[in-house]
């Protein structure tokens, strides 16, 4: 990592008797997609009391080809002005903000892909891209903000954290995996101390063994260039879908556990596999059963809060949650298509109508993820929910975010993805059984937030997910209007709570 020259701010950190303290919220807005969970969503949320959370899903990405867009409020740019490390700041605002934007048609600049060893401009642009998002949905409030990340793209995890809790990040949530080495590193990030983590390694088309495992390693004192700033430890919530993992984590894991988010398979994004082997319904989804329903005695008797998710966003389910020891809820879809989240507003007015149609339609799509994750889609027209749409779209893995690494038989690393070309995916050792159906979930979910690369008058399209309980979303709307707000929602589930 270059040094960035520069002297580090102080940034209070809480007491043992604060973060004792600390009152946890009964909602917690999920963390979406990509940049749908953005900062204006969750500075929403929490300025209303609960906890709003950010993706940090290709957060790079994102504050790149905003910076590309012009930044025409100045939000970026403000936040980049924060950031405590000028020189750093500064190099990646002159690498991509373009005034007045770039014109139609042209295509966003490339941004560095993450790997094992990533470069210099990958680790800056990653964290001053966190400390964006955070520092903005915190502007100007007191309330809660937290960043969701997924345990299956490793390679810019560390420096996602690190610029979330430079910004003062009050919880972080992870899933999508076993995220049991996540805690010791906030605790090693709030000392200053460097931090390490393993990743994973898919099968080598050459048998080659790694001498030593692989490991991922970030410092910030080399990244500062100087004496790190004590920062303020987050709470960690794992998101689970089962006791077992739950009291693996509460366990295992190499420092402190605060709490879990229970998801169960109604809940968009990715959802756990069922237990055992994989069937499929008359559709083609995934079939759940009796096995996959999480043991909430077992996750209580483990004595942390937890807060159940997957169709939760009723007073109903609230007081359920609440009336079975749970903390509160998750919600998710509800807030997916409001006014404040980052789905392209004429894609949430088509989604909107089709609720109000009663047309509305979600798939579990077992192959749809090169993670290998069942992933729900949101059946609309355009998007690569449709097969014509999916068939005509050039594969191509031009940002790497779900690329899994392998031993080359030279020793060093090469990266492969489902996703990408299968002619390329098999010759590095991808097995061709996995390629069909895969989709590009980071570029086709960097169009359903108006971000899709441009391809001279065409564009990547758009992939929308959401949970099964988006055929609901019409209670959210007010009478004789199309759209709705995150006050809108809040005030639905809370009308009845013994809080409300």
């Amino acid at each position: 990592m270059s040094p960035a020259g520069d002297m580090p701010l102080p940034l209070p950190c809480p007491t043992a008797l604060q973060l004792a303290l600390m009152v946890h919220p009964q909602i917690i807005q999920g963390g979406m997609g990509v940049a749908v969970s953005g900062w204006r969503l969750a500075r929403a949320v929490a300025s209303l009391g609960q906890l709003g959370v950010v993706s940090g899903t290709l957060l790079p990405v994102v504050l790149a080809r905003r910076l590309q867009q012009g930044d025409p409020d100045g939000d970026l740019r403000r936040a980049i002005a924060a950031f405590p490390f000028p020189a750093i700041a500064a190099r990646v605002q002159a690498g991509y903000f373009r005034p007045g934007g770039i014109p139609d048609g042209v295509s966003y600049a490339a941004v560095p892909m993450p790997c094992a060893q990533s470069s210099s401009a990958f680790t800056e642009l990653t964290v001053v891209a966190n400390f964006v998002e955070v520092f903005l949905a915190k502007e100007n409030h007191s309330g809660l903000v937290g960043l969701n990340l997924l345990h299956k793209i490793q390679f810019a995890t560390l420096p996602s954290l690190y610029g979330a809790m430079l910004a003062g990040v009050d919880y972080v949530l992870m899933g999508a995996g076993i995220p049991r080495d996540i805690p010791g590193v906030l605790d090693q990030f709030a000392a200053g101390a460097d931090a390490e983590l393993p990743f994973d390694l898919a099968p080598s088309p050459s048998g080659t063994v790694p001498a030593a495992a692989p490991r991922l390693h970030f410092s910030p004192r080399i990244f500062v260039n100087g004496e790190p700033p004590l920062l303020h430890r987050p709470q960690f919530l794992a998101i689970v879908s089962s006791a077992v993992l739950a009291t693996t984590l509460a366990r295992k894991s190499n420092g402190v556990v605060n709490g879990f988010v229970v998801e169960g398979e109604l809940a968009g994004g990715h959802n756990a596999p069922p237990r055992g082997p994989l069937q499929l319904n008359s559709v083609g989804e995934p079939i759940y059963g009796p096995r996959d329903v999480p043991e909430l005695e077992k996750i209580r008797a483990l004595g942390l809060p937890f807060w159940l998710a997957g169709a939760s966003a009723t007073p109903e389910k609230l007081a359920a949650a609440l009336a079975c020891g749970a903390q509160g809820v998750q919600i998710g879809t509800a807030f997916a298509f409001c006014e404040e989240s980052g789905v392209d507003t004429t894609l949430k007015r088509e989604a909107i109508a089709l609720v109000r149609a009663g047309r509305a339609h979600v798939f579990t799509d077992p192959q749809a993820s090169p993670t290998g994750f069942p992933f729900k889609v949101f059946g609309l027209t355009g998007t690569l929910y449709e097969p014509g749409v999916y068939a005509a779209r050039e594969r191509i893995c031009d940002l790497g975010y779900l690329r899994q690494a392998f031993t080359k038989a030279d020793g060093t690393l090469g990266y492969r993805c489902a996703g990408e070309p299968v002619e390329a995916y098999v010759r590095k050792g991808g097995d061709l059984a996995d390629t069909p159906g895969r989709k590009c979930l980071c570029n086709g979910l960097l169009a359903t937030v108006g971000l899709g690369q441009r391809h001279g008058t065409s564009q990547e399209p758009a992939l929308i997910t959401a949970g099964n309980d988006v055929t609901s979303l019409a209670r959210y709307l007010p009478s004789g209007r199309e759209s709705y707000h995150a006050a809108d929602v809040m005030a639905a589930i809370l009308a009845s709570s013994p809080e409300g």
